[in-house]
C-alpha cells in the first residue's frame, strides 16, 4: 500500500528538525562570557561528535549566522545574527512605546536619553535620543557595558534575584576609571541604597566625565527588565542636578511601564 505523501515526508521532516535543534544547540553555547570558542569546545558544549558539530558550523558560516578566525580557526557569532536581532528589537514593545518618552526626555534634559535591557551579566543599550545641538561620544545602541557601574546597568541590576547579582560579581568587578566600584560589599551597598531611592547615578564610573542617572522599567508581571537614564558631561550633570533629574526620570520609567501593562502600586 502507498503511504500518504505527509508520511513519505515524515522522516526528511524530522531529519530537518533534528538537525535545526543541533544549529540551535551550536549557537546557545555563545555568550557574552563564551564569544570565541574552538570546534572541540563547541562539540562538547552542545553535545554532539565532533564531525556533525563541524559540518553544523560550516552550513552556520556559509548563511553568515558564525564567523571563523583565520588565525587560530576559532569561532564567533557572525553580523547575520546581529542584523536578525537589531531587526527583532525593532519590533519589540519597549521600543515602540518608550521612543516618544525618550524623545522628550532628552528634550527636556538637554541631555542624551537611552535605554538599556539586562541580559543577565551586561546591559545592552536598544536605543539612544540626543540633542542635536548636544551630541554625545559614548555608548551606541546595540553595544554593551557592564552592569555594575553604568547607570542604566546598575538600574537593572539592583532589582534582580540576589544570586544574579552574586553572578554578576563573582565574574569580576573590573575598574574603567579611579571611581569604578570593585568592592563586592560596596556594590552590594549601593544597589541596597538604589533599591531604597528608586534611581540609581553614575558618577563617572564607567567613563570619565560623564555622569549619569537611570531609572528601572518593569514589565507587566512587575519584573525588571530596562531601564532609561540621562547622560551628560560631569560640568553639566553635576550632583544637584542629578538630584533635580531624577524625579524626571522615574516618572518617565514609570510612565513607560504602564504602557507596558504595568500597573504602579497605589
Amino acid at each position: 500500500m502507498a503511504l500518504s505523501p505527509e508520511l513519505e515526508r515524515a522522516p526528511d521532516d524530522k531529519s530537518r528538525i533534528q538537525s535545526i535543534s543541533k544549529m540551535m544547540d551550536i549557537l546557545g553555547c555563545f555568550s557574552t562570557t563564551s564569544r570565541h570558542l574552538t570546534l572541540g569546545q563547541i562539540a562538547k558544549s552542545a553535545g554532539v561528535p565532533r564531525p556533525t558539530a563541524h559540518r553544523m558550523l560550516s552550513a552556520l558560516r556559509e548563511i553568515g549566522f558564525v564567523e571563523q578566525d583565520g588565525r587560530n580557526g576559532s569561532y564567533s557569532l557572525g553580523i547575520r545574527l546581529f542584523e536578525l536581532g537589531s531587526l527583532a528589537l525593532a519590533n519589540l514593545d519597549l521600543l515602540r512605546e518608550a521612543k516618544p518618552y525618550m524623545d522628550r526626555l532628552s528634550r527636556l534634559s538637554g541631555e542624551s536619553a537611552h535605554l538599556g535591557v539586562f541580559n543577565g551579566f551586561e546591559v545592552i543599550v536598544v536605543e539612544r535620543e540626543e540633542p542635536v545641538d548636544r551630541p554625545l561620544r559614548g555608548v551606541q545602541p546595540s553595544e554593551s557595558s557592564p552592569a555594575y557601574c553604568t547607570g542604566v546597568g546598575k538600574a537593572l541590576l539592583a532589582f534582580q534575584k540576589p544570586e544574579v547579582i552574586e553572578r554578576v560579581i563573582s565574574n569580576g568587578l573590573k575598574a574603567f576609571t579611579t571611581n569604578t566600584i570593585t568592592s563586592p560589599e560596596r556594590l552590594r551597598s549601593e544597589l541596597e541604597a538604589i533599591r531604597a531611592r528608586g534611581y540609581a547615578t553614575d558618577d563617572s564610573e564607567h567613563q570619565l566625565w560623564t555622569n549619569c542617572v537611570a531609572a528601572p522599567i518593569r514589565n507587566a508581571s512587575g519584573h525588571v527588565f530596562a531601564s532609561i537614564s540621562v547622560t551628560g558631561a560631569a560640568d553639566r550633570m553635576t550632583a544637584d542636578r542629578i538630584v533635580q533629574l531624577a524625579p524626571v526620570v522615574v516618572q518617565t520609567a514609570d510612565t513607560i511601564a504602564r504602557q507596558l501593562g504595568y500597573e504602579i502600586p497605589g
